[in-house]
Formats: C-alpha cells, structure tokens, sequence
C-alpha cells in the first residue's frame, strides 16, 4: 500500500501538486488519469524519489519516505518494478539480457539461478521463445511484455506503469492492460498506472484518481465514472470515442 498525504511539490514559482492525498491499494491496479500538465508524471516521480516535495508525505506501507535511512531507501530501489512508457529496452541486449538487467544490478546470485529466474519470467509473459532475441526482432507487443518481465524479475512489492500502452493497437493493448492486472493480483502488488488510455479505465481501472491542476478532483472506480455528475470528469472521458460510443449505448438502453 501507497498513501500519498497532502502532497506538495513545484518548480520556482509554478507550483504543481497542490495537496494531493491518494490510496494506492495492494492487489489492486490504481489509475491515475488527467489531462497533459495536471501532475501525474510529477506525482510518479516524487513516488519514485527522483523529486523531493516540498510538503507531505508519501507513505510505503506505514512508514514515510522521508524517515527512511539511506539503507532502507536502497532496499526500496529494490522492490519496485518500473514499466516506461517506451519500454526502454536495450537495443543492444537480448531478450534474456535486458531481463537479467536488474537481477545483475541487485542480486549476487549464480548465473545459473539468474537464467532460470529470467525464464521463469519470460514464460509468465509467453515469451521463452524469444529469450535469445533482440528487441528490434520483435513486435511492439512483444517488446512490451519484456519490458513487462523485466519489471517483475526481482518480484517487486511495487509496481509503477507509464503509459504502458503508448503506441499499441487496442488489441494489444488490451493484452498488455490484462497482463498488468493478472500479475498484481498474482503477486499481490501494489501498481500504480500513469494513463491517457480510456480502455484501460475500462479494463483494469479497479481505483481511478482523476488529477487536475494539480488536485485530485474525483476518486473511485471503473463503473462509479460512468455515474459522476462532475463535469470536469465527464469531459475529460467522454473526450475519448471509445467512451462517445459507451454513452450512446446508455443513452440508448443497450
């Protein structure tokens, strides 16, 4: 579990996170969409560590970042599985190298122990196929759910996702979306989805934050969005034709 407490964080004058408190729930995929400049990418980011706010508290299972020593932040480093919006291989590793990364990174364990965890892995993914390939020998899809092994080699507690569906197809996409979904409940992982994708909201969207101006203004799940009266909300989804089609069948009775 993730608690985000009056979270703070700008840059100069321009100020961001304005006082954001969200729950990230174990097992569960949490959303957080909004449009461009509400804050999202920011509030990863200071999750992550990688910028400090200026008021507030980010809590990792009930002990505040800010009270970590420096052993216990490392020991953090190490249970979080990060999932980048390109996937951010390696083009010059196999498959199997790029998914060994941060067990070589991490871990001081035999290379025999290290391949076999690898595998186990890619197989998870329906990848053992592909162990001895480069990313540019296969699919976007495929290299994604490298990406995806690679994010939970060393069985991360956490999980972060930046937009992992930026430049698939919805079929693909929908396969990506359900992976994340079965692996957080399989792992029981806390996973934190960073999304524009509306599919997803309908796919794994078990908490959705919807961020703007640098606020949280509406929490709660997939089917509870469908039922907000707030405008900003309604706007913002129903921008997306997938969600135009959903409202017309409601509209409709279907």
């Amino acid at each position: 579990m993730i608690e985000i407490k009056n979270l703070h964080k700008g840059f100069g004058e321009e100020k961001i996170l304005k006082g954001v408190d969200l729950l990230f729930e174990t097992g569960k995929t949490n959303l957080v969409i909004g449009q461009s400049g509400s804050g999202k990418s920011v509030l990863m980011k200071c999750m992550l560590g990688l910028f400090t706010p200026e008021q507030g508290t980010i809590e990792y299972d009930g002990t505040a970042y800010v009270d970590f020593s420096d052993e216990q932040k490392r020991e953090l480093r190490q249970e979080i599985g990060m999932l980048f919006q390109g996937g951010a291989l390696f083009d010059s590793m196999t498959v199997e190298e790029n998914v060994m990364f941060p067990l070589r990174m991490f871990t001081k364990k035999r290379r025999k122990d290290l391949i076999k965890r690898v595998h186990e892995v890619l197989e998870r993914v329906n990848l053992e196929d592909a162990a001895l390939k480069y990313p540019a020998e296969i699919s976007g899809g495929m290299q994604k759910r490298v990406a995806i092994a690679r994010a939970i080699v060393n069985k991360p507690k956490y999980l972060f996702c930046d937009e992992p569906n930026s430049g698939l197809d919805p079929h693909t996409a929908t396969i990506i979306d359900n992976l994340i979904h079965e692996l957080t409940v399989e792992y029981d992982i806390t996973t934190v989805v960073i999304t524009h994708d509306m599919n997803s909201l309908l796919e794994i969207g078990e908490t959705i934050a919807f961020l703007k101006d640098g606020k949280v203004a509406w929490k709660g799940d997939k089917s509870q969005i469908f039922k907000t009266d707030d405008q900003t909300v309604t706007d913002f989804v129903y921008s997306s034709d997938l969600f135009k089609k959903v409202r017309e069948a409601q509209n409709q009775g279907l």
